[in-house]
C-alpha cells in the first residue's frame, strides 16, 4: 500500500470537506493603494483562498469572502486553520493602510476592520467556526491592541451582533445626517470588550468577531433619495420593527440619487430574498416610490465551497 499517497488522499479529502468561511469587512473601497497592500496580504498562504470580493464606493466598504479547510488533532479537536494566519496579515496590512479618522462613508462602521464573521462550510461545525473566532480575536486584541467584541457562537451567552452594535451607537450617523465619519464615539468603551483594551484607539476603532450559521446580506435599491422614508420602510421590513422574522434591516443613502434598504436575513432558508422583495414594494407603493430589483452581496455556501475547491485544485496541480 502506497502511504504516502493515503496521506496526500486524506489531506485533499480534509481541504474539501472540512471548511471555514470568513467574511471580513473592512472600512475603505476608495482607496486601491490600501486594497492592493490588503489583498497582496491575502495571498501569502495559497491553502487560504478569496473566493469573493464586494466592494461599495458608496458605503466605502469592503469585504473578502476567504476559505480554507480546518485540521484537528488525533481526538478531534481543532488545532489549525491557515485562515488564522491569513486574516491576521489582512487586519495588519488594513491597520497600516487605514486611518479610522478620515474615513467617511453611507453604511455604518465602528472599526477600519468592522466585522469578522465565520461561518461553517460543508462538514465543519458551528463550534469550529468559534473556536477560530475566538483565536483570531484573541491575537487581534493582543498584538494591535483593538477592542474586540465577540458576538452570536463565539460570545460566552451567544450574545447578538445587533445588540452589540446598538449598546456602542452603531446605528448612529454621526456626520450630514445620513454619513459615518471618523471615530465619533467616547474613547472610553461602555461596554468591556472580550479581548484586547478597554480604550480606543481612534486610528483604528473597534472590530466586531463572531460565528455563526450562514446569513445572507440581500440590499433592495429605493428610486428616492429621501432617506427617512427609506428608513421607515426599514424599520417596517425588520422583525424588530414588527415585520418579517429573522429579518434585520436597515435605511441607508447610496450614491446620489438613490437610497437602499440593506438586509440581513438570519435564517434565509424560512425568510428569503423573495419575501424581502416583496415586502420592500409594498411598503414602498404605498409612499408612491418605485423599487429595483435586489441585489446579493455574495454567493451561496455551495457556490463558495465550489469556487474553493476549483482554485484550490488548480493550485495543486
Amino acid at each position: 500500500m502506497d502511504f504516502t499517497q493515503s496521506s496526500k488522499d486524506k489531506k485533499k479529502t480534509m481541504k474539501q470537506s472540512m471548511l471555514l468561511c470568513c467574511k471580513l469587512y473592512i472600512s475603505e473601497s476608495r482607496n486601491k493603494t490600501a486594497l492592493d497592500s490588503i489583498e497582496q496580504a491575502a495571498k501569502l498562504d495559497p491553502e487560504t483562498v478569496v473566493v469573493n470580493k464586494f466592494e461599495d464606493r458608496a458605503y466605502n466598504r469592503v469585504r473578502y469572502t476567504l476559505v480554507s479547510y480546518i485540521a484537528h488533532d488525533s481526538t478531534g479537536c481543532p488545532i489549525y486553520s491557515p485562515l488564522h494566519q491569513t486574516v491576521l496579515a489582512m487586519v495588519e496590512a488594513a491597520y497600516a493602510a487605514i486611518n479610522l479618522e478620515l474615513h467617511c462613508g453611507a453604511h455604518p462602521r465602528l472599526g477600519v476592520v468592522d466585522d469578522v464573521m465565520f461561518h461553517p462550510l460543508a462538514r465543519a461545525s458551528l463550534d469550529e467556526a468559534a473556536w477560530l473566532a475566538k483565536a483570531v480575536a484573541a491575537d487581534i486584541g493582543n498584538r494591535f491592541q483593538v477592542p474586540v467584541y465577540l458576538y452570536a457562537a463565539a460570545h460566552p451567552t451567544g450574545k447578538a451582533l445587533d445588540t452589540i452594535r446598538r449598546e456602542l451607537g452603531y446605528y448612529r450617523p454621526n456626520f450630514m445626517g445620513n454619513q459615518w465619519a471618523g471615530w465619533a464615539q467616547p474613547e472610553a468603551l461602555p461596554e468591556k470588550p472580550n479581548e484586547g483594551p478597554t480604550m480606543v484607539t481612534r486610528s483604528r476603532g473597534i472590530v466586531m468577531i463572531g460565528a455563526r450559521p450562514w446569513v445572507v446580506n440581500y440590499n433592495v435599491p429605493i428610486l428616492s433619495t429621501d432617506v427617512t422614508v427609506t428608513r421607515r420602510i426599514a424599520q417596517m421590513v425588520s422583525a424588530r420593527g414588527g415585520g418579517l422574522p429573522t429579518v434585520q434591516s436597515i435605511g441607508l443613502v447610496h450614491g446620489e440619487d438613490s437610497t437602499e434598504i440593506a438586509c440581513m436575513l438570519l435564517e434565509p432558508n424560512q425568510i428569503g430574498a423573495d419575501l424581502v422583495q416583496n415586502r420592500v414594494e409594498m411598503l414602498a407603493a404605498q409612499e408612491g416610490l418605485d423599487v429595483e430589483k435586489g441585489y446579493f452581496t455574495d454567493f451561496s455556501p455551495e457556490m463558495i465551497a465550489e469556487k474553493y475547491i476549483k482554485l484550490i485544485s488548480v493550485d495543486s496541480d
